[in-house]
């Protein structure tokens, strides 16, 4: 093969963390080490992270 020596290039661009702000590896992306990402799994696990639900009060009256 020609292409041996020919230098890969990342599928992703590097990012920050979302945890530490370091560079992101590509083997945890968008974090960058295996720690990171498991903090963030277990603030989903543990109900740290919720989705907004904005209550629809024009429902509510037409309920009663």
């Amino acid at each position: 093969m020609s292409g041996v020596n020919q230098k890969v290039e990342p599928l992703r661009k590097a990012r920050p963390c979302p945890e530490c702000s370091r560079p992101s590896t590509r083997e945890n992306y968008p974090f960058c080490s295996d720690r990171c990402r498991n903090i963030d799994l277990n603030r989903w696990l543990s109900g740290s992270y919720a989705i907004p639900v904005a209550d629809d009060e024009s429902k509510a009256d037409e309920d009663k």
